[in-house]
């Protein structure tokens, strides 16, 4: 529970000292400005809160691991709900609008967390997971697009070194397969997701496994 509010905390305020300017660049997701990922954190925030109020009598069908839907092709952008979120950013036409929506409901989604049992149980995406495993993949949704935000943003923080280490640790038991210990966990995690190409010197350490990337996770 406190690796989630540490990883989102950082995101939120990563967003909140954004210049203006700074929405307008791309992003680390394909087809996406800053404005655009921003958009889609709130809506993250939104199933964050429907999903703690949403509780569940039966055993979990899924954990932290089993809740991604793992496939080898990144996107493109082109999917409808991608080309919605885009809409909808555009929608909001002042940086200073994001930030307030994201704030207001961001700062809901981390108070309903740290108050939740972690070991209650959860639905969402008509699978039952408990509230801890279900907070623990937003660990590593939160990790992810805050490496998405500073893709093109060098001056902006990065996400917490234990979000990084545990979304690394993540992403190998999904994988099966360790990464190399060159691999920083950030380069882990953006080569382990297709968000970038492996180096050539990577692909040498990567040997074999190499052939099997990216885990594309959704």
């Amino acid at each position: 529970m406190d690796l989630f509010s540490r990883s989102w905390a950082a995101l939120r305020t990563a967003v909140a000292e954004l210049p203006d300017e700074d929405f307008a660049r791309p992003s680390g997701c394909t087809g996406w400005l800053v404005r655009d990922l921003v958009c889609h954190l709130v809506i993250d925030a939104q199933d964050v809160l429907i999903t703690l109020v949403t509780p569940a009598d039966t055993e979990p069908t899924r954990d932290a691991l089993t809740y991604w839907d793992v496939t080898e092709t990144p996107p493109t952008g082109e999917d409808p709900l991608d080309a919605l979120t885009v809409r909808l950013a555009a929608a909001y036409e002042e940086p200073w609008l994001l930030k307030f929506h994201l704030d207001d409901v961001g700062s809901a989604a981390g108070r309903a967390a740290e108050l939740a049992d972690p070991g209650a149980r959860v639905s969402t995406r008509d699978e039952v997971l408990t509230t801890g495993d279900y907070l623990m993949t937003y660990v590593m949704e939160w990790t992810l697009h805050h490496l998405d935000l500073i893709a093109h943003l060098p001056h902006v923080a990065g996400p917490p070194a234990q979000g990084l280490a545990r979304s690394r640790e993540m992403l190998e038991k999904i994988a099966g397969a360790a990464f190399p210990a060159s691999f920083s966990d950030a380069d882990a995690l953006l080569v382990g997701t297709g968000r970038r190409a492996p180096t050539d010197a990577e692909k040498a350490d990567l040997g074999e496994q190499a052939a099997r990337l990216p885990f594309v996770l959704g």
